[in-house]
């Protein structure tokens, strides 16, 4: 027998998920499967399906095959079992952390740096439903045993890389807390992406990706998806045969043929990253640069234990001096290349003003406790050439 070859990242999201047979045929790419039913030559066959005692399709809430060629692309991609792809980022930051609380404690300990949606959605949504809700610092193993021993949590939800100010986490170490305690830990990989680290390698058992983001890449898809382990698998499908939370064809399709290029877009856009950061952090008017690159970032032990060489993201945060409100919007409004759009993760760099969008629902004494001030933006470094970035960067801030 040959030995299996292990393929690189970059094969892998050309070839993985794709070139299923179809009749006679076999499409080079899995075609948009706009059906909401699919039937069978016998009834016998058909009851078989909807038992789930052979493999195939009946009703696209509970799989459709470009659906599933994705949910299979991003399995391989980040060595999971299994995926679940959803309608948006949030829907599957839910559906993995009810999929863990589902015969835990409903109790979660979360980290004090998060997308604000996510704070949200843990606060609004999850807490008034009876699940008890903690915040504590990760990336101090010593606070985060504290927490877990004091909240004893079915559940612990972080980020690779905490947005917006790039904390990193030792996810293998917070997955060992995890275990300890019998809690199930989410991780949200959007911002790292399988080719920087893989949390379920690391021993989490649940990993998230906004779609939206690096994946799909180019700012035409509305996306999410669970990545998770054998334990969980079964229970996250029952789950979202009942909830209906899944990605339609047409989007399945636009992120599986984004996701093709996205390890060379995230080498590109982490590569003028470093140079945007180096910049900033040389620059007069800026204050502060939080980027996983710079030498004095809290957590650069980690960042070298833990991701590839020269691979560090493609987001850049940064404070302007002396600014509120209005200096950050006449600055944002003096950009000619950037885009000010609330996302990130596109083929084009784009900023956006953490206090007015993505940490918009969190309270300002929230806010605060976070780091978030007034004075930041997050930048999302795009595929440009990096010397335009720079320079669309530089004029507007000549105009503050």
């Amino acid at each position: 027998m040959e030995k299996e070859i292990a393929l690189r990242i970059h094969t892998r999201a050309v070839h993985a998920g794709d070139r299923k047979k179809a009749g006679p045929h076999i499409p080079v790419t899995t075609p948009i499967h706009a059906a909401s039913s699919f039937f069978y030559e016998s009834m016998e066959q058909l009851d078989r399906v909807f038992g789930q005692q052979e493999k195939g399709f009946s009703y696209s809430r509970y799989e459709n095959p470009s659906t599933a060629a994705l949910e299979e692309l991003v399995t391989v991609l980040e060595g999971g079992q299994g995926a679940l792809a959803c309608a948006s980022g949030m829907a599957a930051i839910q559906m993995a952390v009810v999929t863990a609380l589902a015969d835990r404690p409903k109790s979660v300990v979360a980290a004090n740096a998060l997308y604000g949606a996510t704070v949200s959605l843990l606060l609004n949504v999850l807490e008034p439903t009876g699940v008890s809700v903690r915040f504590v610092d990760v990336c101090n193993l010593d606070a985060l045993r504290t927490g877990v021993v004091e909240a004893r949590p079915g559940c612990i939800v972080i980020e690779t890389v905490s947005n917006p100010l790039l904390r990193v986490a030792p996810v293998d170490r917070v997955a060992e807390i995890a275990r300890e305690a019998g809690a199930a830990l989410v991780v949200d990989n959007t911002f790292a992406t399988p080719l920087i680290a893989r949390p379920l390698e690391l021993g989490a058992h649940f990993t998230v990706h906004s779609l939206t983001k690096y994946l799909a890449g180019h700012g035409d898809v509305l996306g999410g998806v669970v990545v998770t382990d054998e334990a969980h698998l079964e229970s996250l499908r029952t789950l979202s045969r009942a909830i209906g939370p899944v990605l339609g064809p047409f989007e399945s399709y636009l992120a599986m043929r984004g996701i093709k290029t996205f390890p060379l877009r995230m080498e590109r856009q982490c590569a003028n990253a470093c140079r945007v950061a180096s910049w900033l952090q040389a620059h007069p008017r800026v204050e502060h640069v939080y980027f996983p690159a710079v030498a004095e970032h809290p957590d650069a032990a980690t960042i070298r234990r833990l991701f590839p060489a020269n691979l560090y993201g493609a987001v850049v945060s940064f404070e302007l001096k002396q600014a509120g409100r209005e200096e950050i919007f006449r600055f944002m409004d003096a950009l000619q290349l950037v885009v000010r759009a609330t996302s990130l993760g596109d083929v084009h760099s784009m900023m956006l003003y953490p206090v007015m969008s993505s940490h918009r629902e969190v309270s300002p004494k929230h806010r605060e406790r976070m780091g978030i001030r007034d004075s930041l933006v997050r930048l999302s470094v795009g595929i440009e050439a990096p010397e335009d970035i720079i320079h669309d960067l530089d004029q507007a801030l000549a105009r503050q």
